[in-house]
């Protein structure tokens, strides 16, 4: 071999020498890893881990007794304050009667068994997925989830407490082994359905016989006792008498599922069930010191605190929020004020229940008052009113969303249009001058097409050429109709949304420009208070603060971020005085005597076929919703008309609600204010008239109001009105320019009640 092929030899040899020390290192450390991580050592720390859990457990099995029964003495009484911190109620006697299993229909034991463990008889009283999953919730902060035994839940109600912390489970989890193995499965049993909590202030399953169905425990029926097992679940959303129509759906699902187990099971036939309707239970019997309104409030207090609850994630969920409220001991302070709660309910006294008369009138035993008040700086609510006693009349009108908020929902389409800057269907820019076609009846268009709606006004009347702001006062259903198309229906549902309304359940169609939706009375005065507020969102707030031994809740901000503009929500607050100074409140709001000069701004509204009247209406500091609802006062309490009732042809937005909102209104609002707009508009509608308390509204017609700064076109005139037709619409709604010919404002409502066909809308 010659040197040269010896000196490439050796270059070669060389280059593979590199790679062969590479490999080296690498294999040096993956030997390291293998030596430490070998499976001998890791089965080895599984065991080890194992064994410490196993001893562990071992430890606490063995120091871990079954204490004594403490649900009883634990509990006390909740007590209820107003704003000023003087008692409004007490409330937290216990409700129960512990009886024994054997006085219980053998079958409707059982389905609480359908209900909440079908494996009762079988298993060794835990479930361990359910206890390990709960375990791993509350150390990440997610709460607990559902999946106990009625062994594990007995061992809660009666033996421990409803906080959520590991402690408590795994003592939950050693009892329930130690009991189950002590104790029948009958003994369980019996102490699981007498200490769980069924709503109603009802505790244990003879208490709840009783509220549900004012029978004794021994005498219920197969499908009774599985709607009360079904109830455990959420005894305040499941209970039928305050049920929303979700909650009902709900509640029957629940009840299906429960006697479906129970045939599986073999413990009812299926003809049996085939049988079997739902049983509907009695309304509730208010708790003694709940009479007038303090049940509403107690309630409804209740529930908010409850809400937070589970929103800060001291509870899981509803039922065991309920059972931490229930158990007694807090001192939740409201944010009702004294002296307004008296004057608002003696308001209604005064403007509407002194004069229903169901003796003369049937139709009177079915009218219903709600209202809620809130102050738009601070969001709280002042006042409330549930109805004419919580003893006579359990459901809430306060915050009951099934009633149609009508033409109160008419300023929240005209926000979103002002928040939108929508424009009409010639590009025109919407505002209060802006002129379209009033006429009944009128097809609503999108692009030169026909939408399929064609509203008519109230008693049919056309008002041809009109501005926005007439049509907000004279409650112009075909003029908003055709607005909610030109700015989109999708995004006044968003503004409906942001301002405070619940859309979940609202389509985006223009029918819903007339309020066919649901609204309480509270909600309804949240949106109006963040208009009041420029436009800063404002959330009803019934709780001031709640307090349990050392422990506080923090109840969240009413007031949050800006959800509309300032120059929006102003211009609507200005648009909306004229509706009380010149439309459908003058003759119970402006000509009040108690108005001494107050700026308000409101509006009137009344639903399809007369089954609700409305007004909400605001001052710069108080907000105030009044509705007037019709309901069957005997079972199923359907929605029904108020057509002449208290002797009038119709209930009307205009009157009774009108009337109470301005006694209570005037009655405590301290000094005279007026409203700090910003908008183009100014300080609101300057009416041609000067408010007298004598005034009558059969005067001639007013001017239209001039809502913007003065400009070269001239500005509409008044005529008589006189009997020629109205102008013929054009198919498409009237641009920003005011009509050469003068305006021609139809007459005035006159008296608020006068008749309507079934149908019309105001």
């Amino acid at each position: 071999m010659g040197r040269a092929e010896e000196r490439r030899a050796r270059q070669r040899g060389g280059r593979r020498a590199a790679p062969k020390s590479h490999r080296s290192s690498a294999t040096a450390g993956k030997g390291a890893i293998r030596r430490l991580f070998t499976w001998k050592k890791i089965l080895g720390t599984f065991f080890g881990l194992c064994l410490l859990g196993m001893g562990a457990f071992i430890v606490l099995y063995m120091v871990i007794d079954i204490p004594e029964g403490n649900a009883d003495a634990k509990r006390q009484s909740n007590i209820y304050k107003y704003s000023d911190g003087s008692i409004m109620a007490r409330d937290g006697k216990v409700n129960r009667e512990v009886v024994d299993l054997s006085r219980v229909p053998k079958e409707v034991g059982r389905t609480f068994v359908a209900a909440e463990n079908k494996t009762f008889y079988k298993d060794a009283g835990v479930d361990l997925k359910g206890t390990a999953r709960g375990v791993v919730n509350t150390l990440s902060g997610r709460g607990a989830q559902g999946g106990s035994t009625i062994t594990q839940q007995y061992v809660k109600n009666y033996y421990l407490t409803q906080e959520q912390t590991v402690t408590r489970k795994l003592k939950e989890l050693v009892i329930s082994l130690k009991l189950d193995r002590e104790k029948s499965k009958d003994y369980i049993l019996a102490g699981y359905i007498n200490t769980s909590y069924y709503g109603r202030n009802a505790y244990g399953i003879q208490a709840a016989a009783q509220a549900y169905y004012r029978t004794d425990a021994e005498d219920l029926s197969v499908a009774q006792g599985a709607y009360l097992a079904a109830l455990l679940q959420a005894p305040s959303q499941y209970d039928w008498a305050v049920a929303s129509e979700g909650g009902k759906k709900l509640v029957k699902a629940r009840w299906n599922y429960v006697l479906k187990n129970m045939v599986e099971e073999g413990w009812l036939s299926q003809s049996e069930r085939d049988g079997m309707k739902f049983p509907v239970p009695k309304d509730p019997r208010p708790a003694p010191g709940m009479e007038g309104q303090k049940g509403y409030l107690v309630n409804s207090a209740n529930a908010t605190l409850e809400k937070q609850l589970v929103a800060e994630g001291t509870a899981s969920n509803r039922k065991e929020a309920e059972a931490l409220v229930n158990a007694g001991g807090w001192t939740i302070t409201l944010n009702i004020d004294k002296k307004k709660q008296a004057a608002l309910e003696k308001s209604v006294q005064q403007q509407l229940n002194s004069k229903l008369d169901p003796d003369k009138r049937e139709v009177d035993a079915d009218v219903q008052a709600g209202a809620a008040s809130v102050n738009p700086k601070t969001g709280a609510v002042v006042a409330m009113y549930g109805g004419q006693d919580y003893f006579k009349h359990w459901s809430n009108n306060a915050t009951r969303t099934d009633y149609q908020p009508a033409s109160t929902f008419k300023p929240v389409i005209l926000a979103a249009a002002l928040e939108e800057q929508a424009k009409t269907q010639d590009g025109e820019p919407i505002n209060a001058r802006t002129i379209y076609d009033g006429t009944s009846k009128r097809q609503v268009m999108e692009d030169g097409s026909k939408v399929g709606f064609a509203p008519e006004n109230e008693d049919d009347r056309d008002y041809g050429p009109i501005s926005v702001q007439t049509a907000m006062n004279k409650s112009v259903n075909s003029v908003f109709a055709q607005m909610g198309v030109d700015v989109g229906m999708s995004d006044v549902v968003d503004v409906a949304g942001k301002l405070g309304m619940d859309t979940e359940n609202m389509e985006a169609v223009p029918a819903q420009t007339l309020g066919s939706m649901g609204a309480s009375p509270l909600q309804m005065a949240g949106v109006y208070a963040t208009l009041d507020n420029h436009g800063k969102k404002v959330t009803p707030a019934l709780v001031k603060s709640a307090e349990h031994l050392n422990q506080t809740v923090t109840m969240p901000d009413p007031v949050g971020e800006e959800v509309i503009s300032p120059e929006a929500a102003d211009s609507v607050t200005s648009v909306l005085t004229g509706v009380v100074d010149d439309g459908t409140a003058q003759e119970s709001v402006r000509d009040n005597p108690g108005r001494d000069g107050q700026q308000v701004a409101g509006k009137t509204g009344t639903s399809d076929n007369n089954k609700s009247a409305w007004f909400t209406g605001y001052t710069p500091g108080l907000v105030t919703s009044v509705g007037l609802f019709g309901e069957d006062n005997k079972p199923p309490y359907k929605q029904v008309p108020m057509y002449k009732a208290a002797g009038k042809p119709r209930v009307d937005g205009g009157g009774f609600p009108a009337r109470i909102w301005a006694e209570y209104t005037f009655g405590v609002m301290g000094d005279v204010s007026k409203f700090d707009l910003d908008t183009q508009q100014g300080a609101a509608v300057q009416p041609t008239w000067t408010p007298t308390p004598t005034q009558s509204q059969t005067e001639e017609p007013t001017q239209e109001p001039t809502t913007e700064e003065p400009s070269s076109s001239p500005p509409p005139t008044t005529e008589e009105p006189s009997s020629s037709p109205p102008p013929t619409p054009s198919t498409s709604p009237p641009t920003f320019t005011p009509p050469t010919a003068p305006e021609t404002t139809p007459p005035t409502d006159g008296d608020p009640f006068d008749p309507v066909k079934p149908g019309d809308e105001e």
